[in-house]
Order: C-alpha cells, then structure tokens, then sequence
C-alpha cells in the first residue's frame, strides 16, 4: 500500500488526534488500491458492478483496436486534446469508441463522459459507459477529467469556467470544428449544424456536476443524465438544513477523504506534467479549494472569509448556473448517499423547472453511502450491461432516443420515480410529495398527532468535549473497518416517540421540523462575529422496531446551526423514501453530535419547552395514508 505523504491543514484544536489519524489512513486507503479498482469508489459515476466486477477494467483502450460488445463490434482509440482551461494550456487524455458501421454516411449520435473524482478515463465504470453506449450505437468519448489520469491541468471542481470550458472543447471536436492533437477527426457524428454535434452527457459524481457545467457554457449539449452528484458544495460539505446563509457542520471525513486523494494525484499517478502543479501548500487543486479546506478543518468561521468560502463553494456548484442550462436533464440522486443526499437533487430539479428547462428526476436505491458495487436487485449495474432489464437503463435510454435520436414518440417516463424495497416496482408521481402529515413534540417525550394531546413540560441535554452520538463513519467501508450501529448517549440528546403504527406509514421525501430552544450559554457568544460559537444539533428520524431496535434510514441526519437561538427555526431532513411497518414507531431525535461532523464550540446545555399552544412540529412527506392511516403503497413504475 502507499502511504500518501500530503499534508492535510488539520487543526488540533477543531479534531482530536484519533480524528487526524483516520483521515490519514483513508486519504492512503482511497488512493493506494486504486490502480486495481475503480477509483475511488465512493464517487464512481456509474459504479454499478457486481462486487467482483470493478476489479478488472470494462472495456481497455488500446490504439484503433477492435472490440466486440453484446450488440456487435467497435474501436476504440486514444486521443489527446490540448485546450486552454482556467489561465492554463494542458492536455485533456481521452478514448474515442466508435461503433462499427459508423462513417461519414453513416453517422450517429454522441455520447460524451468522465470520471467520478479520482478516477479516470479507464476505470471501471468510465470505460464501461464508453462500452455500453457503443454497444448501443452511439459514438462515445470518455476523458479523463482535468487533474485526474493523464489529464492536465489543477482539480477545479468542475467549474463551469474552467471544466466546463475544457469540455466544450471536447465538442469541438465531436462536432468536426478541431481535430486531435494527432490529426483525428470526428466526421461520422450527427450534427444539428455545423459544428453542433447531437451529443448526450452521463455520469455520476463529479461526472455528474460536469454535465451541469458544461451545458451552462455551451448550449449544443442535447440531453443530460447527472447522477448521484450536487447542488450547491457549501451544504455537501458543510451542510447547515436550517439556514443557506450560515455556515453548518463540517462533513470532515467526506472532506479531507477527498481533499487527500486530489493532492495526492501526482502520486498515485505518477506525472511530471507542470500544468498539474499549483504551489507547495496546494499541490493539484486550485489555490481557493485548498484554503476552503483549511477554513473548514480550522473549526472556525471569521465572517469576512466565511463569505469568500461560501462564494467559491457555489460558484463551482449548479445551485450558481443551473439558469443557463438548457439542456433536457434527468436528474438520478441515490437514497443511500451521505455525500450527497436526495435533497441536493430535488433543490436542482425545482431551479431547473422553475427556468422552464425540461426535466425529471429518478430516486434510485444506491449512492456514494452504498450499494455502489452490490446494488439491490433490478437495480442499474452497467457492469452487468443491464441497462435494458432494469428501471434506471431503460429510463436513461429512452431520455437518449428522445433527445438525441429525436424520436419524439418515445415516452421517457414519470416526472418523479423512487426505488422502494417494500414493493415490486418505482413508485411514481407527477411531482415530490408535499408535507401532509403533522406531529407534535410533547413535553413527556411524545411524538402526538394532535396539538392537544401535548403535554407541558421542559427537557434537557448537552453537548460534551467529544463526539457522544453516531451515524456513520463515512469511509468506513473504503478502509476496512465496521461502521458501528447508529447510537446516541443518554444525557446528551432529546428524543420523541409516537405511538406505534396502526398501518404502515410511507414517508417519500425530506422531513422538516420546526422548532424552539432554549441555550443561554450559546445566546451570549452567538453574536460574536465568528459563526462557531453558535449553537450546533443534528436532527434525526429513527424507525423503532416492536423489540426496541431502531433504524436510522440511511444513516441520515440534518446537521444545524441554529442563527438565533432566541427565535424558532425550521429544519429540513434529508430525504428518504421509507416505509414505517404497521406496529413501528417513529422517533424524532435531536443530538448534541455527531462523530461525522464538527459539531459545538464549548460546552452549549440546551432546553426544550413544550406547551400545546406552543411546541415543536415535525411534518412529513406521506404518500397514501398516515399515522394509524390505511396501507399505502403508491403507483408502480413504467
């Protein structure tokens, strides 16, 4: 194994040693045995293979080489792209497959893709999109994104600017405007014009954010898939579910996980290319993405550069250009996904409507939190080429035939589909559920249907020097190590239990809480001009078994930081889609911490008052029935 050396901005002050010891370990673990799998799985972008199967290549590039798919044969040949990107002059490594047949009289439609981070043009699953969509008929070009393989240039984070610009580039090329730097060029690609090729965008992750980016700066992108990526970087790495406008909790294992293998690129793939190289103290990214980093790690958040920090998070996320997209979008998000949670693609899906850009949205079982390499059953595996045979495939094929085809009879389905494994089938709808159930928080503990049945009474906890609650350790898996069962420590949480179910309780969607708490100690430093002094809590839904045993769904919280902690604030939940069995109950939570994210500044006790004229309310997307309802079970899918 090789042990990265980079130096990761940790401050002793804002992570115990143990925390500083695994951030090490994983930023090895992620990049070491990446030459044999997928890299970095966590953010693969159709990392869809059997178990087994990620650990050979898909598809091979070898130069002008013949291969053989499932629907006939075609090539597949390495290609260099110089471009200009972010004030930098660097080379962009790609395959082209073209599928056999395929001439200038015989043209047919584009498909263009890259990795997920840390990955490239020849992992696993980005060489299998390559082979997949050339089996299909399409001509596809697979790169390397920039700072990754044998791409130049720094990690950018998929800023539109910079990796958007290098992409349309790319469809230059596709579209006969430029050739490769060796001379080849695409003349057997439909076209809309001349030089707008007809070319769709997959990928997921960091592939998925690119096609957001790409279509903001070049409107010839025709159709794209994004999958399983963000919105908006500032709430995926530093999520605050009560307010946009102050910073949140930050998400350190995702974080540094990531931040160590990008530094680590010019090791784990050995390159002296200059144009890859920033400064000592930031070697592969851009200067802003480091000093993001650090800000996070330092545990504090001086105003003047929480602004800066926040600004740069959003100029590299859809939430700042998704209003020059234009392209048809199919947004696919995964429910098991801490990274990058169910939220993030409805908040794109809502902007992207509200423009009037066509779009639908596709909640499928697996994310970056798992079923990546064993997804459930029926569920897209590209690695086992089932794009026909499972719900997702047939949806991503009939967007493409629609709208790179131009087959307008092609009916591309639902506007809104979910995975669910309580029933056979997507349940569908015309959009997300809206909030139609309502419980109330009863001073005795309760969770009550009724604003009367709440009990006076006043309850507290808080917080201690360490972690005392636990959801996931998010790089667990990539390690080696079991990822404890979620728990929380008596003392330092509140929680609130309904009666249990008379009929199982469907919830699709994110959760929101609105409440009120009392903390005289975070009253008095809240205003301090520092953002970390303020009063930090994790929110949480668990489903209690009839033995006692509960589940976390997805091991999801909401981390808060709470603005005013004299005012009543809302949180929203991330969104899950779960079924609540008839004899379960449900169990609000709210925690002190989380060992998944840098929580309080000092010691903060908190209080929470109930009265039934005035108490905390937890609402909840049902589809069907409700709380003691009928049975629901919702449409299945096409």
């Amino acid at each position: 194994m090789c042990h990265l050396t980079v130096e990761v901005p940790v401050s002793s002050r804002a992570l115990p040693r143990l925390r500083k010891s695994l951030v090490l370990v994983a930023g090895a673990a992620l990049g070491a045995p990446l030459a044999t799998t997928a890299p970095l799985a966590t953010a693969a972008p159709l990392a869809t293979a059997a178990p087994t199967a990620t650990a050979a290549p898909l598809a091979v590039a070898v130069p002008s080489s013949a291969a053989t798919g499932a629907d006939g044969p075609f090539t597949v040949t390495p290609l260099t792209f110089t471009v200009e990107a972010g004030g930098r002059t660097c080379a962009v490594d790609a395959d082209l497959y073209r599928p056999a047949g395929v001439d200038a009289g015989h043209r047919a439609p584009a498909v263009l893709a890259t990795n997920g981070f840390g990955g490239s043009k020849s992992d696993g699953s980005t060489a299998a999109i390559g082979k997949a969509f050339a089996e299909r008929g399409y001509v596809t070009l697979v790169y390397s994104g920039l700072g990754f393989g044998k791409s130049g240039c720094l990690i950018s984070l998929d800023d539109p600017r910079i990796d958007g610009t290098a992409a349309s580039r790319l469809l230059d090329f596709l579209g006969g405007e430029r050739a490769a730097d060796d001379g080849t060029k695409a003349d057997f690609v439909t076209t809309d014009g001349h030089g707008d090729p007809r070319v769709g965008m997959i990928g997921g992750s960091y592939g998925g954010a690119i096609q957001l980016a790409t279509a903001a700066v070049d409107h010839r992108v025709d159709a794209l898939v994004p999958m399983i990526t963000w919105h908006d970087l500032a709430y995926s790495l530093d999520p605050n579910n009560a307010s946009r406008d102050v910073p949140g909790a930050f998400k350190w294992q995702w974080a540094n996980g990531f931040y160590l293998v990008g530094e680590g690129q010019p090791l784990l793939v050995p390159s002296l290319d200059p144009t890859r190289i920033n400064r000592l103290d930031c070697l592969h990214f851009v200067t802003r993405a480091c000093e993001t980093v650090r800000l996070l790690n330092s545990g504090r958040y001086p105003a003047g550069k929480t602004r800066e920090m926040l600004d740069f998070a959003r100029s590299v996320s859809p939430v700042s250009y998704l209003g020059k997209v234009k392209a048809p979008t199919l947004l696919i998000q995964g429910q098991a996904d801490s990274l990058f949670n169910l939220n993030e693609a409805q908040a794109s899906y809502e902007q992207l409507k509200a423009r009037g850009t066509e779009t639908k949205m596709i909640w499928q079982s697996w994310g970056h939190s798992g079923g990546l390499t064993d997804p459930a059953s029926g569920e897209l595996n590209l690695g086992q080429g089932n794009l026909e045979t499972s719900y997702v495939g047939r949806r991503i094929l009939a967007w493409f035939d629609r709208h790179l085809h131009k087959r307008t009879g092609t009916d591309t389905g639902p506007a809104f589909a979910y995975y669910r494994d309580w029933q056979t089938g997507y349940g569908t709808a015309a959009a997300v559920p809206p909030l139609s159930r309502t419980l109330y928080l009863s001073g005795d503990g309760k969770l009550v249907d009724n604003r009367a049945k709440v009990a006076r009474g006043a309850r507290q906890y808080r917080n201690l020097p360490l972690p005392t609650s636990h959801s996931e350790s998010s790089l667990a898996g990539l390690i080696g190590l079991t990822d404890p069962k979620p728990y929380d420590t008596p003392g330092t949480f509140l929680g609130w239990t309904s009666e249990p179910l008379k009929a199982p309780l469907d919830v699709v969607g994110a959760p929101r809480a609105t409440l009120r708490v009392t903390s005289p100690a975070a009253e008095r430093v809240q205003h301090s001009g520092d953002a970390a002094d303020q009063l930090v809590l994790f929110a949480k839904v668990y489903d209690v078994a009839p033995d006692g045993a509960q589940t976390l769904v997805n091991r999801l919280v909401a981390p808060v930081r709470v603005p005013d902690v004299t005012r009543p604030f809302t949180v929203e939940l991330p969104g899950i889609v779960h079924r609540y069995e008839a004899g379960h109950r449900l169990r609000f939570v709210i925690a002190a911490s989380d060992s998944a994210y840098l929580g309080n500044r000092g010691i903060k006790p908190v209080t929470v008052t109930s009265a039934p004229e005035d108490t905390g309310v937890l609402r909840l997307p049902v589809v069907g029935g409700g709380v003691g309802g009928p049975a629901s079970g919702g449409a299945h899918g096409r």
